[in-house]
Order: C-alpha cells, then structure tokens, then sequence
C-alpha cells in the first residue's frame, strides 16, 4: 500500500471530511447567469484535484440554475469531484445539512467556500459547527492543517470514487421494494476479517481519527500505538474489508482486543459510517464471540459514549452483552456465549489465516 505523509504528525489538527463550494465568485469568476461562461479562479481547479487525492470530499451549495451550472461544471471537467451538489434557491445552511445527510458525515467535518460575507453568516449562524472560509482564501486549503490529513492511503485516495459507488447503491435501494434483507442479498457482499498488517496501520489510524458515529470508545490510536498492538501478545488488531457487485468499500472496520489469560476484552470496534445500514457490526462481534467460546475465554467489551455513537451501545445490547456494575470509566458489558447467532444469508465472510491463532 503506498502512504504519502502529507503533516508534520507533531501539529495534529481536525481534519476536514468535506469542502462545500459555492459556485459563482467563489469557483469560477463572475455570475454565470449573467455572463454566460465563466472561467475557473486561479488555483481552483488545483486545490480540488489535491484535496481529492487526499481523500478529502467535495460538494457544491450554490443559488444558481441547476442545469446551466452542472453544464458549466462538465464544460470545466470538474463535475465528478462534487458528490450530492446542491445547485438550487434554498439557504445555503439547508443545502448544508442536505450534503452531510447523504454522505452520513457529521456537520463539524464540514468546510464551507463562499465569496459572500452573509452567506457565510447564515451558515455560520445556522450550523456553528462548519468551519466558514472566505473564497479569497481557497486556493491556500490545501497548505492548511485541517485540510492536511497525516497520512494518504490508497483507500482515502479512492474515497470519491467509493462514495460515487455508493451513490449508486443508494438509487438502487430508492428503487427497490421489498424487504431490506432481500435488497442486500442483491448485493452480493463480502466481509473479509484479517489481522492487521504494517501496511493497514495508516488506514486504521485513520478509521480511528475519522470516525465518531460508529466508534465504541472514542480512542483514537496513531500508527505508532496500533503497531505495537499488533506486534503484542496481550492485544489482537484485525481489519475488516467490505465489497458488493458495485465494487469495494475498502478497509471499513477495526478492531482491537486485549487478551488476559481467559478474559478477552474489546477495547475498541469501529466502523466506517458508510456501512451502517449493512449489520457488518454485528457480524464482526458475531465472529468475536464464537472465538472466544471456541477458545473457552469470557469476551467483555468497553463502552465510551461520545455524544454520537449510542449506535455502538445498541449493536452491544443486541448481540447478547449485559451491564456489568460499575461507575467510574467506561462502561463495561459481557457477553453471552451460549448462543451465537449464524451470519446473515445475505452476506459472505471470510476469515483469514492467523484470525483464530490462540495467545
């Protein structure tokens, strides 16, 4: 896997997940109503091309005419960057929410790019959580730290394109009817669970610092950390990977377990937002909880809440953990081995080698 550091790692800063932009005087020079044509800013084109590349996503909120402007935008060849355009006469702050809703991200991984002071100002007033940029700044994003990830992983390199596969997905489940067990049996998914490798360490640390909604504790680790759990004999790492017929869906989960004797601990399970409506969750503590009956071990799990991951905490209850007491620090469950559930039809899983070695 090739891996390209892009920050010095001693100035982390929250990267950003998506850049919104505005079209007119802020993309291109001038109103495109009025002008007919319009030419791209200086710098524009590069700095979507580099922030693409480095897995950071683009999406357009723009007053404008829907047609003139995507027409514009191909003329351009920029039209595939922008994923979920909101090209229309509604407030910006909406188109906003609008984005972040198809792309499952939360409003605080959100930048927007406008020329106009009040427009920036609704938005600002209206979701506080998106960073404002002015327009007159944009061909500088990429030389700013929060549009700097760490690392460049294959899997972020290709996140428009599994996004776009994503896009896809979803205009096909709009139009399919039926039960959702029987739309995802049409998908023909393929969960792969394997140790972690070096070369998985950048996508897992990402996984960690990127995602919220779907992460059981908050912890977030670097490379440094996760390569040392995978080298222990106390701590199994493993990564999940995620394929359908419309193509892959990269590396999509992590896990990690602390191994004391006989008592198994999951200290961290995290998964890609973009797969939330997959039960891949659930299969992965499936997976867990069978070993650990096989290997005649208790499985606990550690739960942290976040203000966002009570999803985590209800993929826990469903698949047979209970309450221990206890008040101080994370919340910690047991599991119930009695009774694992099989997998799901509707989904293949292949367990790698070196996944069921004992510690």
């Amino acid at each position: 896997m090739t891996t390209h550091e892009t920050t010095d790692p001693a100035e982390p800063a929250p990267t950003v997940k998506c850049v919104v932009w505005d079209l007119d005087n802020t993309v291109w020079d001038g109103i495109l109503l009025e002008d007919g044509e319009a030419q791209l800013r200086p710098g524009i084109r590069e700095v979507i091309v580099e922030l693409d590349r480095r897995g950071i996503l683009h999406s357009i909120a723009s007053r404008n005419d829907h047609d003139a402007a995507v027409a514009e935008l191909r003329r351009h060849g920029l039209l595939d960057y922008f994923l979920y355009p909101q090209i229309n006469w509604n407030a910006k702050s909406s188109s906003v929410r609008s984005i972040a809703k198809s792309l499952n991200l939360g409003l605080d991984a959100f930048a927007f790019v406008d020329d106009d002071a009040v427009e920036r100002g609704e938005v600002g007033f209206e979701i506080p959580e998106v960073r404002c940029i002015d327009a007159a700044e944009a061909a500088e994003l990429a030389e700013r730290p929060e549009f700097s990830p760490r690392f460049v992983t294959e899997d972020s390199a290709r996140r428009r394109e599994m996004y776009l596969a994503d896009q896809e997905r979803n205009r096909v489940e709009q139009e399919f009817t039926g039960p959702q067990d029987a739309f995802l049996a049409t998908l023909g998914m393929t969960l792969t669970i394997v140790p972690a490798q070096e070369e998985d360490l950048f996508r897992a640390e990402e996984l960690t610092v990127r995602t919220h909604q779907l992460n059981t504790t908050g912890y977030t680790y670097s490379y440094e950390e996760l390569d040392a759990f995978r080298r222990a004999d106390t701590h199994e790492l493993l990564v999940a990977r995620l394929e359908d017929r419309h193509g892959p869906y990269g590396t999509i989960g992590l896990v990690l377990v602390a191994k004391d004797g006989d008592l198994w601990t999951l200290k961290l399970l995290l998964m890609s937002c973009r797969v939330m409506s997959r039960g891949v969750g659930g299969v992965m503590i499936n997976h867990l909880r069978r070993r650990a009956r096989d290997a005649g071990a208790r499985l606990r799990a550690e739960y942290l809440p976040n203000g966002r991951n009570r999803m985590m905490l209800v993929t826990y209850k469903f698949t047979g953990f209970r309450q221990l007491p206890g008040e101080d620090g994370p919340t910690v469950f047991e599991a119930d081995l009695a009774d694992v559930p099989d997998d799901p039809s509707y989904l293949k899983v292949e367990v790698l080698p070196g996944t069921d070695r004992a510690r």
